[in-house]
C-alpha cells in the first residue's frame, strides 16, 4: 500500500527553524523529518486525550 504525501509550503520565524535543526541533528533527522515527528507525537497525545472516537454519519 503506497502512501500518499502532501507538500505544504511552512514559514515559520529564523529563531524556531534554527532551534529545530539543532534539535534535528542531534537526533540524526533532517529538519522536515523532525517536524514530522513533533507532529506525528502531538496528533498521538491529542487522540489519546480525545478518548475512543465515536463514528459520525
Amino acid at each position: 500500500m503506497k502512501r500518499e504525501r502532501k507538500s505544504y509550503l511552512l514559514r515559520i520565524e529564523e529563531s524556531l527553524w534554527d532551534d529545530l535543526n539543532r534539535w534535528a541533528s542531534a537526533e540524526f533527522r533532517s529538519v522536515n523529518g523532525q517536524i514530522k515527528m513533533v507532529l506525528k507525537r502531538a496528533v498521538e497525545d491529542w487522540k489519546k486525550s480525545q478518548g475512543t472516537p465515536k463514528s459520525r454519519v
